[in-house]
């Protein structure tokens, strides 16, 4: 273990040299076809899978929704019994 001068952390020795980053262009390139390559992997759902997932999705909002409200009515509540209906 050797301490980094520049930060002061503590890094691995290592004999081997660092390899040299490639120029600004080949990056380019490289970051261009790792996109593709995770695009490929994509699986588009069935039109059963994606009415499901619909379905989960509108029901987790309404759940919220009605979580919010509830909230909302709770607090509208207790606020006026603190603070009383102004006359």
């Amino acid at each position: 273990m050797v301490q980094d001068e520049s930060k002061g952390e503590v890094v691995a020795a290592s004999a081997a040299p660092r390899e040299k980053k490639p120029n600004f262009f080949a990056r380019i390139a490289l970051f261009i076809r790792q996109v593709f390559a995770e695009l490929r992997k994509v699986v588009t759902p069935t039109r059963q899978e994606l009415g499901k997932y619909t379905a989960v999705v509108l029901g987790f909002v309404v759940v919220m929704m009605a979580l919010v409200y509830g909230l909302d009515a709770l607090f509208v509540w207790v606020t006026t019994i603190v603070f009383g209906i102004p006359a």
